[in-house]
């Protein structure tokens, strides 16, 4: 059976700061995609810059929503499968290599997540915590697919209607979409690790606002603030 090819995606908003680590993550693949679009949605640094430095095929979102930004990422991909990650993420050498292996039969897929830039033992503690998280969900039957580590048909995301426009949670809504259609697979081996940028306001606002967004609460997540540099 033939390998598929795969698009990454990335939504950007003014993330010079962290992009150029995410660029070079997947420029280390085992498996390399066919191209990687970085979505920009009205990034006043250097974003565009480091992204087209890069290689990467950049794309100009006017309309704010990263629902929107997903959106038009999805549809300009050219390869049967699209992955998806976050501007703030990084994608570990193994990542699309066993994306790849577990397509066959499936309809999307993805995989564990951790903090990085946080000590080792908080970088553990949060890995366990979100794959515990996850198995609960695979067990109610209602798969949380996170925007950061995702993976799915092109063809199907198509025909499941896209990215639901919200301003959050349009990731999940679009893998609780995509398993309505097919088989959907987590795939340990596929590791992304994630900027704890969003713990600044304090672990108990960041779990709050996403208990929020499960029980069907889309807004308020983002806020307009500028990125803190990573310390990586």
């Amino acid at each position: 059976m033939p390998v598929p090819g795969f698009t990454v995606v990335i939504p950007a908003r003014n993330e010079e700061a962290y992009l150029p680590l995410t660029l070079r993550a997947l420029e280390a693949q085992r498996k390399a995609p066919d191209e990687v679009i970085v979505v920009d949605n009205g990034s006043r640094d250097g974003t565009v810059a480091a992204a087209r430095a890069w290689g990467a095929t950049v794309l100009r979102c006017e309309q704010p929503g990263v629902a929107r930004t997903r959106q038009m990422g999805l549809e300009a991909a050219r390869s049967e499968w699209v992955a998806t990650t976050d501007a703030d993420s990084l994608p570990s050498p193994q990542w699309l290599e066993a994306l790849s292996g577990a397509t066959p039969g499936r309809t999307a897929l993805y995989g564990p997540m951790r903090f990085c830039g946080v000590a080792p033992h908080w970088s553990k503690l949060s890995g366990a915590g979100y794959s515990a998280f996850l198995h609960a969900c695979r067990l109610v039957g209602k798969p949380n697919l996170a925007g950061a580590n995702m993976a799915f048909s092109r063809e199907a995301a198509l025909l499941a209607g896209g990215y639901a426009d919200v301003e959050a949670y349009e990731d999940v809504i679009l893998g609780q979409a995509l398993a309505r259609l097919g088989p959907v697979a987590y795939v340990p081996g596929a590791l992304v690790e994630t900027s704890a940028r969003r713990l600044d306001r304090g672990v108990a606002p960041f779990l709050w606002q996403h208990l929020r967004n499960i029980t069907g609460h889309t807004r308020g997540y983002f806020e307009a603030e500028s990125p803190t540099p990573p310390e990586r």
